[in-house]
């Protein structure tokens, strides 16, 4: 019979550290394991993802914590999509809803009745036929409700945060559920000479702390999987062309809006996430095109409001973990590797990373193929996103800057080729399996950037032409009447979930 885990280790803190510990604690309930996490007293939690996209509602919901609750401590808004300025051209936009668009029709997708009415010659915006953007268009914020009266009215959300609070409201959380907190920096990693296998982890303080499966939640410094395992990196570089980030926070000078702004600059994008209690700004470029000085004056040159702290600079190592679990070691977050910001898919990955340790949880021998397994389900899933993301760039018809030239021209994978070729031939949308983001989300990037398909799916022809404008006027109708109805973020968030400011 083999041996059950019995001690789990984290090491690291931050919002990484502690979303692992709360998740842990609600898995090893009703088990004989106990989980220690020790966080660097000395290192502060980076804290500028501070986006997130809408299965982090879940993850919440599963562990019992109230959403109410949750909003006040970290002084959350609410974040239906991302609106897209100046992507594919100088000023225009485009909204990225975590929706989808209007509804199959005789099992064909609703765009290309879209497309066909296009073709015909007819004007439309598919972003009228999503509740989500009629909300975001007049900043306005409603929960779906749970059993619509009418399935277009079927949309999720997520949240803006502050990723501080949030790691802090985590520790107490699992503090409370019996995760034991070490405060203490680790000074060094045993192996074991013959297996490989990290045995125990000697703190500054001169205290060792065994365990039989280790988790590295260190951050880019990657203490264990690489420091001491010696796991490297496969460089993304190549695939996206932004290395360098600048953040601030700023005074909020609005109400906030719920949504977050992604706008295109000069050698990048700068992103502005609205808290209850401050802006997040940040802006995201590459090195090759600017240098941090300028980067830096054109951010300060377009924030609103005060900024209320210094402005700080980040190098983003654009890569991913050649594995992220080997032996009895599993990396998540900035530890199993890096990914630019720009889908909020940070937080996102530090759950699906848990959900395949879940999935193949282990015992004490560590069985090579599940280990395996887990490794490739997780480089499928960064591949994808690195897609999803290059397509962001790829697809821009700005020229306007030696960045924006190069976007164009830069190598893209033969699946992502493969997936543009497809849409623009017949509208259809090509998903693989471990995709991040769905048929929904692909969509609204080949619509926003103005890739319009040349045919549609014959079976659309099915409608006649007329009735189908028909229902398009009266869906879009539909979805402003009842957008006008609801309340604005602001005052949902007073009425519902309103933080103290001064915190």
């Amino acid at each position: 019979m083999s041996e059950s885990i019995n001690k789990i280790v984290i090491v690291g803190g931050g919002t990484t550290g502690w979303m692992a510990a709360a998740s842990l604690s609600q898995f090893i309930k009703d088990k004989a394991i106990t989980v220690t996490l020790i966080e660097s007293p000395d290192i502060a939690t980076v804290g500028v993802g501070e986006a997130t996209i809408p299965n982090i509602v879940g993850f919440n919901k599963d562990l019992g914590i109230d959403e109410v609750e949750l909003i006040k401590a970290t002084q959350a808004t609410f974040k239906l999509g991302i609106e897209f300025e100046n992507w594919h051209k100088k000023g225009e936009n485009f909204f990225h809803p975590f929706a989808d668009y209007g509804l199959k029709i005789d099992n064909v997708d609703f765009h290309h009745y879209v497309n066909r009415a296009k073709l015909a010659g007819n004007k439309h915006n598919l972003q009228d036929y999503s509740f989500a953007c009629a909300l975001a268009r007049q900043g306005k914020f409603a929960q779906a409700n749970s059993d619509p009266q009418s399935p277009l009215a079927d949309y999720s959300y997520a949240y803006h945060f502050d990723a501080v609070l949030y790691a802090e409201f985590l520790q107490k959380f699992s503090v409370k559920r019996g995760i034991e907190h070490i405060s203490a920096n680790v000074c060094d990693v045993q192996l074991n000479q013959m297996s490989g296998f990290i045995e125990s982890v000697q703190l500054a303080d001169g205290r060792k702390i065994e365990g039989d499966l280790f988790i590295d939640c260190s951050g880019f410094k990657a203490l264990l999987i690489d420091g001491a395992m010696k796991v490297g990196l496969d460089d993304l570089s190549k695939s996206l062309p932004c290395d360098k980030a600048i953040a601030v926070q700023t005074e909020l000078v609005a109400d906030p809006t719920p949504y977050t702004r992604a706008i295109a600059n000069n050698a990048g994008w700068q992103w502005c996430i609205p808290l209850q209690h401050r802006m997040g700004n940040g802006y995201i470029y590459s090195s090759q095109f600017l240098n941090d000085q300028d980067a830096e004056d054109e951010m300060l040159a377009t924030v609103d409001g005060k900024t209320i702290n210094n402005v700080r600079h980040f190098d983003l190592p654009l890569a991913k973990r050649k594995v992220i679990w080997h032996k009895n070691c599993f990396a998540l977050g900035l530890a199993a590797g890096f990914i630019e910001p720009l889908e909020s898919l940070g937080i996102s990955l530090i759950q699906s990373g848990l959900a395949k340790l879940y999935t193949f949880f282990p015992d004490k021998s560590f069985n090579v193929h599940d280990t395996a397994e887990v490794n490739r389900l997780h480089n499928v899933e960064l591949d994808r996103a690195v897609d999803f993301l290059a397509l962001h760039y790829k697809l821009t018809k700005r020229d306007d800057t030696e960045f924006w030239r190069y976007c164009q021209t830069m190598p893209i994978s033969d699946a992502l080729t493969h997936k543009i070729a497809v849409y623009k031939s017949q509208g259809q949308i090509v998903m693989y399996d471990n995709e991040s983001f769905e048929e929904a989300s692909w969509l609204s990037m080949f619509t926003g950037f103005d890739v319009n398909p040349q045919r549609f799916d014959v079976r659309a022809k099915n409608i006649p032409l007329e009735l189908v404008e028909k229902n398009l006027a009266q869906m879009k109708a539909s979805m402003n009447s009842a957008a006008q109805q609801a309340m604005t973020h602001q005052q949902f968030l007073d009425k519902h979930c309103r933080a103290e400011r001064d915190i």
